[in-house]
């Protein structure tokens, strides 16, 4: 392989513009070629401006011959993108999900096994040093865990498209809930059994329901719930809970303060992606208590100065696939934790289609 890995981009949207960045400033790559169905009527960032463009996949893997594949498109899209790329030759990066159904979800990663390649998935919470410390944190309160965890955005100004254009791919316990029960399966170590999902749609405009809450239980006996919805009506009371409860305390994420923001802003806060992934502090509740009964310790709490906003997570999660490749680095569990959490979001989608509990066994 040359001394820089030569990267096709695929998709130009919200996280394909953060990830180009990252392959454009990265010395260890070359970007060969950005793709977009429509990518010819789009504006294109200055700093990416003077690449090839290309609005077909199939001519743009046959012209660039890449050594990698950026695979940011809807997600309807991703596994046959990723299996072109890698019968081509080339190591895959994908966003989040890495399929709409498991039995694609399977089948890239089969291959990406069967032809040696790199298959790194945009989890990006894995890289988020606070969501590391959370889960280091949560691993010490004992068993069973109770874990609740949500991302409702409200949709307004670009938002709006960015998740109605969504919908028509997922529904959101699918397509955010990847991240959130990846962490559950972090924190729990443990095997999910039984899933159950409820949901509704509000949005005229969406065709799929734009709300949803699963509930997943594990064989340790730990519980956990997730919530999303988007849409113009959701509401901002409480959509930012990151909580996790053992029998020895909690640990919980404090949400970034929005430092005075009108809260009419032209994008909500809960749009704002920062808001997700940004956090003030990590709070660490401990549940003994003495012969008085009162706590024998105090809260604690953990502030994260060298907080990394969207970008920076961005550039991590690119220099570890530059990484994984260069370093031959044995990425199994990454995969099939990628296909498990799929496959716990897909039977609460199940569940909601069918009005059952699905189990997992």
């Amino acid at each position: 392989m040359p001394n820089k890995v030569r990267v096709l981009v695929v998709g130009l949207g919200n996280m394909g513009k953060s990830h180009a960045s990252a392959y454009h400033r990265n010395d260890g790559f070359e970007i060969v070629g950005l793709m977009s169905r429509s990518i010819k009527g789009k504006q294109i960032p200055d700093e990416l401006s003077g690449y090839p463009l290309f609005e077909d996949f199939d001519a743009a893997l046959a012209e660039t011959r890449p050594d990698a594949v950026s695979i940011n498109s809807w997600p309807n899209s991703h596994a046959d993108y990723a299996i072109k790329a890698i019968n081509a030759g080339a190591h895959v990066f994908m966003e989040k999900p890495l399929a709409t159904n498991i039995a694609d979800a399977e089948a890239v990663v089969k291959l990406a096994h069967e032809k040696n390649k790199k298959l790194v998935l945009g989890y990006i919470l894995r890289v988020h040093p606070s969501w590391i410390k959370f889960i280091e944190l949560g691993r010490t309160l004992g068993k069973p865990l109770v874990m609740r965890l949500n991302l409702n955005q409200q949709s307004n100004g670009p938002a709006w498209a960015w998740h109605k254009n969504l919908i028509d791919s997922l529904i959101p316990i699918v397509d955010c809930g990847v991240h959130y029960v990846d962490v559950m399966c972090q924190l729990t170590g443990a095997k999910p059994v039984r899933v159950h999902g409820i949901g509704a749609k509000l949005w005229e405009e969406a065709d799929k329901p734009n709300y949803g809450h699963l509930h997943v239980t594990f064989d340790d006996g730990s519980v956990g719930w997730y919530e999303a919805g988007w849409g113009p009506m959701m509401s901002e009371v409480a959509y930012f809970v990151k909580d996790v409860v053992g029998p020895k305390g909690a640990v919980s994420i404090v949400p970034a303060p929005t430092d005075g923001k009108d809260q009419l802003h032209e994008i909500s806060d809960s749009a704002d992606i920062d808001q997700h992934t940004k956090t003030d502090a990590i709070r660490y509740h401990h549940a003994e208590v003495g012969p008085d009964k009162n706590f024998v310790k105090g809260d604690e709490l953990f502030t994260m100065s060298d907080e990394p906003g969207h970008q920076d997570l961005c550039d991590r999660e690119q220099a570890f696939f530059l990484k994984s490749i260069l370093e031959d680095i044995d990425l199994t569990e990454q995969m099939d934790a990628a296909v498990n959490s799929l496959r716990i979001v897909l039977a609460a989608e199940q569940s909601i289609n069918e009005g059952r509990t699905i189990d997992l066994t």
